[in-house]
């Protein structure tokens, strides 16, 4: 009989979850921007926006905390030892990554935003292999990272060209942001080794929520429009980070970094098609360019664990 802890390293049980996680993650893309329709919320209100995210993390971390009890039967609840881990990831994974990301996007096009988006896990592999020192980095697993890498680029073309103009609080705060999410998933595989990675989860989401709620007001920010429909999609945004963030951090405690960020390249791929079909632009999802993509990303995936993959059972 295989013990819990054997089975979350089987590949196939890695695909499944990571790939749940991932398809959640998707729907956050047009999920945001319906929840910035149903508030009023416009593309240049980035205090509102930073505000809406606060509120999300603070909902995410109170959901994780409480749904993390009641599957272990008893009430999470951080060591001394923890405090120090859970503000920094609380950093990493929520108000760095969050804060450069809305700013960032506000000054660049969401091509290029979608894309540099897509290197967080080049970055984490890179991160994790020749500064952490967490695992070997391999040519299988650098091409593995390319290819995947293009069918990210091939899913956010719109037939326009990508012209090379940087700008820091453009794309140079993107990067930032997806290099800050890359260390976030490094950082919660070192910790979790000696901590519970959903109460670590469930503690830096509330933490980290508290801090962008605040930024959000010092900037401004209101929520002008309060609806049912509003606070039903920001439950369920919370939702969608609670359950995902708490099922990457207990793979990444049983599992290389490689093994489960590589999966990452499915969000913007996921959230391509989840946009378009809920945004209803269904014929776009479907078309030959986002089937390449989907394919890139597929091919990508498994050349960085086909290794594991063959022994799937």
């Amino acid at each position: 009989m295989k013990t819990k802890a054997q089975m979350l390293t089987k590949g196939w049980v890695v695909a499944l979850l990571a790939l749940v996680c991932c398809t959640l993650w998707g729907s956050a893309f047009p999920g945001i921007k319906i929840g910035y329709a149903l508030f009023e919320i416009s593309e240049t209100d980035t205090g509102t926006q930073i505000l809406f995210a606060g509120l999300r993390f603070i909902l995410a971390g109170l959901l994780t905390i409480l749904i993390g009890s009641f599957a272990q039967k008893k009430v999470l609840h951080p060591k001394r030892k923890d405090f120090g881990n859970i503000f920094k990831l609380c950093l990493f994974q929520t108000v760095i990554q969050y804060f450069f990301f809305y700013v960032g996007l506000a000054h660049t096009t969401g091509v290029k935003g979608a894309i540099i988006t897509g290197t967080n896990t080049l970055i984490a592999i890179l991160a994790s292999s020749i500064l952490f020192h967490q695992e070997i980095l391999t040519s299988k697993k650098t091409i593995g990272c390319l290819i995947g890498f293009a069918g990210v680029i091939l899913a956010n073309l719109n037939g326009s060209s990508i012209d090379f103009d940087i700008k820091l609080m453009g794309e140079g705060f993107m990067l930032i942001s997806a290099t800050s999410y890359a260390l976030s998933s490094i950082y919660i595989k070192k910790y979790s080794k000696d901590s519970n990675p959903v109460m670590l989860s469930g503690y830096q989401f509330a933490v980290g929520g508290v801090i962008l709620t605040i930024v959000g007001i010092l900037m401004g920010g209101t929520l002008g429009k309060i609806n049912t429909a509003g606070i039903g999609m920001l439950v369920y945004l919370a939702f969608v980070s609670a359950v995902a963030y708490s099922l990457w951090g207990i793979l990444l405690k049983h599992n290389p970094v490689s093994k489960v960020t590589v999966y990452g390249f499915m969000n913007p791929v996921i959230g391509v098609f989840l946009s378009a079909i809920l945004l209803q632009e269904g014929e776009q999802a479907f078309s030959l360019k986002n089937m390449i993509a989907l394919t890139l990303v597929a091919v990508g995936i498994y050349v960085v664990n086909s290794r594991n993959l063959k022994t799937m059972e």
